[in-house]
């Protein structure tokens, strides 16, 4: 079958993940050939990385997270154009509504609320705490390392400029108190996830005997 001069060409293998590294916050982009690597480079401002495992393209150092955000979309839409398969994590697409995470973030906690208010069981009650304080995915360990970030640069830049560290000691000191709280949480829900509800009683059988029936005597009338 010869292809068609008025058809698009289509690079459904050449699939392109473009995404933020848990670890480094690198925004990295993995996937596609030659000439995915061009458009990268040159739609989103990319840099080629080769690596022991697999050679990949990433965003500079130190780029404004704003910026990361334009260039990862700009990347995305122009392999789009091209005819390939692209992943755009959604935290770097700036096509989304502008206030589309926070939204998300909003009903994602009403509905935590409702099913902590819904709980009837210690296993109900063990997921809703698992999903508050679980290492590293519950919301409170990532509240706890949105705060590290704030306090470190914050602490940093005012020492810099010789204003008083004060404030960010204080927010040092919270963050490190909702931290311990967040194991104290975790270890209330091992408490309630190893729960399990006591035994039903059996049933004592009833006292009650069954009437035995009355004998008749002479001159005895049967009951109506």
């Amino acid at each position: 079958m010869t292809r068609r001069d008025d058809e698009p060409t289509f690079f459904v293998l050449d699939y392109v993940t473009i995404t933020r590294d848990p670890r480094t916050q690198l925004v990295v982009a993995i996937g596609g050939g030659p000439r995915a690597a061009g458009i990268l480079q040159t739609a989103g401002g990319f840099h080629s990385a080769p690596s022991a495992a697999r050679d990949y393209h990433r965003l500079p150092h130190h780029m404004p997270v704003e910026h990361q955000r334009h260039g990862a979309t700009a990347a995305a839409h122009a392999l789009l154009l091209a005819g390939y398969s692209v992943h755009l994590d959604p935290s770097l697409n700036t096509l989304t509504a502008p206030d589309g995470d926070r939204q998300a973030a909003r009903r994602y906690l009403d509905l935590l609320a409702e099913r902590a208010r819904a709980a009837k069981t210690e296993q109900d009650v063990a997921v809703v705490l698992a999903e508050i304080a679980a290492p590293e995915e519950g919301l409170l360990p990532q509240l706890v390392q949105s705060l590290i970030s704030t306090w470190a640069t914050w602490g940093e830049r005012r020492r810099e400029a010789g204003l008083d560290e004060g404030p960010a000691d204080q927010l040092m000191e919270i963050t490190s108190s909702l931290s311990n709280h967040a194991r104290r949480i975790t270890q209330i829900r091992n408490q309630a996830a190893r729960h399990t509800p006591p035994a039903a009683a059996p049933r004592r059988p009833s006292r009650l005997q069954p009437s035995r029936p009355r004998r008749l005597r002479d001159g005895d009338s049967p009951d109506p």
